[in-house]
């Protein structure tokens, strides 16, 4: 997915690791968020407003993905409610992650960002370079080769 886009799907990762980011006037790349297996992602606004994607998601590995529309998700929401609860248990996890990475990215210094990233996603540390690790806990590659860690 690119910027402009039109978002007309919502995908769960089966295997795989997605980042999804935004490219600044200045070129720096702000991580909104790493997902893997288990989880969902998209332009969130633009998949349910029909506006056009501002985010870039990119293939980090080789992904496999389910997709819905969203009709198709409303639809399958309606009529098994097990997909409903499985899904609203889903993106109320995906939003709490999102609030703590938030007060995370307001409240704590770099290393403390880190650390809580390592305890969430050890996994993930083995997946991405540093550098991608430094772009989403919001410091630079050498400055997070200078954190005590």
């Amino acid at each position: 997915m690119q910027p402009g886009d039109m978002v007309q799907h919502e995908y769960f990762v089966v295997k795989g690791l997605l980042k999804t980011f935004l490219t600044d006037d200045l070129g720096k790349e702000h991580i909104l968020q790493f997902s893997m297996e288990d989880w969902w992602v998209s332009d969130y606004q633009a998949y349910n407003t029909g506006t056009r994607a501002v985010y870039t998601i990119q293939c980090l590995e080789d992904v496999e993905l389910l997709y819905f529309t969203l009709e198709d998700r409303n639809k399958l929401s309606a009529e098994l409610h097990k997909f409903e609860h499985f899904s609203r248990l889903k993106v109320t996890s995906g939003f709490l992650h999102m609030q703590r990475r938030v007060m995370a990215l307001m409240t704590n210094d770099a290393q403390s960002r880190y650390r809580q990233l390592l305890e969430q996603y050890p996994s993930l540390f083995q997946r991405v370079p540093k550098s991608l690790i430094a772009a989403y806990i919001g410091v630079s590659r050498e400055t997070l080769s200078r954190l005590q860690i």
